[in-house]
């Protein structure tokens, strides 16, 4: 029997409800529903009566809450042994986001835990947003830091918003839009555009807004856009983090009139990760939450 079947179980009686106990463990709603539904189907028992109140447990599901609760502690024990080993964590965490978002946001998370956790090892996968999510659902990735996508999320991944911000164009001092305050989409489309590839959120909405501008270049990172502005190839449309190295020479401006981009991080929810990758999860929200508040993180 898989153990996080029992976590669920318990969850949902103590909230009294199969959306609470779904928010407690991390997954969704219908995926702890089905989760249940074969617990009993495993063992040949209704555990839980469903109501529009909720749920409670049956008098066979009052028996098994005891042995539930041991079940998980023995759980719990022996990865807190394993841990206290050595006192570190160990294991790998695969890691998939954008290329800026994985600078600013992932990597100082992976350098205090390789710090404080030698025993940690990381693998980081950077591309679009719409390939981090289908290698999370795929499991090829344990967690992902993405610009969020149009529409909802596949059925298997749940997405939490870990902050909004506006998108920026960016030009050489020397262009005459360096003059300006700000910049609409209808001054932006009077130039040639350097943007991410497609695929890319960014890419979607410039294609949204201006499906006759010339994207002269198409880059794979946020850096090789800024590169090309600086050689001069076109305006750049970005979301605008202030990274650890600028490159000198440009000038960032407020493009008014765009919806602001949305940064999302997103996981599977079939599956209970392990005790690394939630604490890397934990560790990348904190991190945004940082940014955020004092205004170092812009897009």
């Amino acid at each position: 029997m898989r153990v996080e079947r029992a976590r669920y179980y318990l969850a949902a009686v103590r909230t009294g409800s199969l959306r609470s106990a779904a928010a407690a463990c991390g997954v969704s709603q219908p995926t702890i529903g089905q989760q249940l539904t074969m617990l009993e189907e495993e063992l040949d028992a209704v555990l839980l009566t469903r109501s529009r109140g909720g749920v409670r447990a049956t008098s066979a599901g009052e028996a098994l809450i005891g042995p539930f609760t041991r079940l998980v502690a023995a759980e719990d024990a022996v990865r807190e042994a394993a841990l206290a080993f050595n006192g570190t964590y160990q294991g790998r965490v695969s890691i998939g986001g954008g290329s800026v978002t994985v600078e600013t946001i992932v990597a100082p998370v992976v350098g205090r835990l390789v710090a404080d956790h030698p025993g940690l090892r990381f693998s980081v996968h950077e591309g679009p947003s719409g390939d981090v999510e289908r290698a999370v659902l795929s499991g090829d990735l344990d967690l992902g830091v993405v610009t969020t996508p149009a529409g909802p999320p596949p059925s298997g991944l749940s997405r939490r918003r870990l902050m909004t911000v506006p998108l920026s164009v960016q030009t050489r001092l020397d262009h005459p839009l360096a003059q300006h305050r700000a910049v609409t989409w209808g001054e932006l489309g009077k130039w040639p555009v350097v943007t991410m590839r497609p695929g890319t959120v960014l890419h979607q909405r410039l294609r949204e807004h201006l499906p006759d501008a010339e994207a002269r270049v198409e880059a794979m990172s946020a850096r090789s856009v800024q590169t090309m502005v600086a050689q001069g190839a076109g305006v750049g449309l970005l979301a605008h983090f202030n990274t650890r190295e600028p490159i000198a020479d440009l000038v960032w401006l407020p493009l008014v009139d765009a919806e602001p981009v949305e940064i999302s991080q997103v996981q599977r929810t079939d599956s209970q990760p392990s005790r690394p990758a939630t604490i890397v999860r934990r560790l990348i929200s904190a991190r945004a939450e940082e940014l955020q508040s004092i205004g170092t993180l812009r897009l």
